[in-house]
């Protein structure tokens, strides 16, 4: 599982599928929108989720649930500068996650390690410019639009063929930007502008995505398409804190497969797949 460029050598060179913490400096995410939205509960939320075994901590300052509406740049640095400024003094690696070049600028003076970025940088003209002129790392996501319209914009013909050739037509637009490939990461978006099956057939098919070339992060933790799948009753999605589990096993297939990076809420159950996951590799 190559590492992109940029990162830290003790991270690049782990020889295991990475586990990345959500720290979601919000109001409203979707499953812990105002847990950690005062700098010092953030903080200390960070810290826990690096003692419990992330490798970076992903910070985010801008919900991107299905219906979220933007805030103003701002108010984004105002959520998660203080935040990535206090874990980076803990000597925890921080990514930022950000659709915008402004905030992926001050974090990263302030040290962060690593660009998130849902909309592949089509949400703001500025990112791959800016990208273009720095050393860090990036992840691209497959993204079709904002959180406004994502739900309406699920259709494919194909949702392995499809997504493969919008990622590599970001892959392209990332060159052309002068981006160097390999510091980039690949993230097919699931959850973002997809029904649980188009979810299904994208995990089924991890092979397909891994052939972009890139690196590739997984972000299924206590999305709707786990809900579904554990539904007590039907139409009635098992409620958030009942899908770790679920999470975790899908940490520990895509981990199997070879996966860069999984994206979670809770650390220390992913963690303990991922290692599952290279004993019974490396056993074979």
């Amino acid at each position: 599982m190559r590492a992109p460029r940029g990162l830290p050598r003790a991270i690049a060179e782990m020889d295991r599928t990475l586990v990345m913490g959500i720290l979601n400096v919000t109001p409203d995410s979707f499953s812990d929108g105002g847990r950690w939205a005062d700098t010092q509960s953030a903080i200390e939320r960070g810290r826990r989720l690096h003692v419990d075994g992330a490798d970076i901590v992903d910070v985010g300052g801008e919900s991107t649930r299905p219906g979220a509406e933007r805030i103003r740049a701002e108010e984004e640095i105002d959520r998660v500068l203080p935040v990535v400024r206090g874990l980076v003094d803990l000597g925890v690696p921080v990514s930022i996650d950000t659709m915008r070049a402004e905030v992926a600028e001050a974090c990263a003076a302030a040290g962060a390690m690593l660009v998130n970025d849902v909309s592949g940088g089509r949400a703001d003209p500025e990112m791959l410019p800016w990208l273009a002129r720095t050393s860090l790392p990036y992840i691209a996501m497959h993204w079709r639009g904002p959180s406004t319209v994502m739900e309406d914009l699920a259709t494919y013909d194909d949702v392995v063929v499809d997504v493969c050739a919008e990622l590599t037509a970001r892959l392209d637009a990332l060159s052309a930007a002068g981006v160097d490939l390999d510091r980039v990461v690949l993230d097919p978006g699931l959850g973002f502008a997809k029904r649980s099956p188009h979810n299904w057939a994208l995990l089924r098919d991890l092979a397909a995505l891994m052939a972009l070339g890139r690196p590739l992060l997984i972000g299924a933790s206590r999305k709707r398409f786990l809900g579904d799948l554990l539904a007590d009753v039907v139409g009635e999605p098992r409620p958030l804190d009942g899908r770790d589990a679920a999470g975790d096993a899908v940490t520990a297939l895509a981990s199997a497969a070879g996966v860069w990076g999984v994206r979670v809420h809770e650390v220390r159950a992913s963690r303990d797949a991922v290692l599952v996951a290279r004993a019974w590799r490396d056993s074979s």
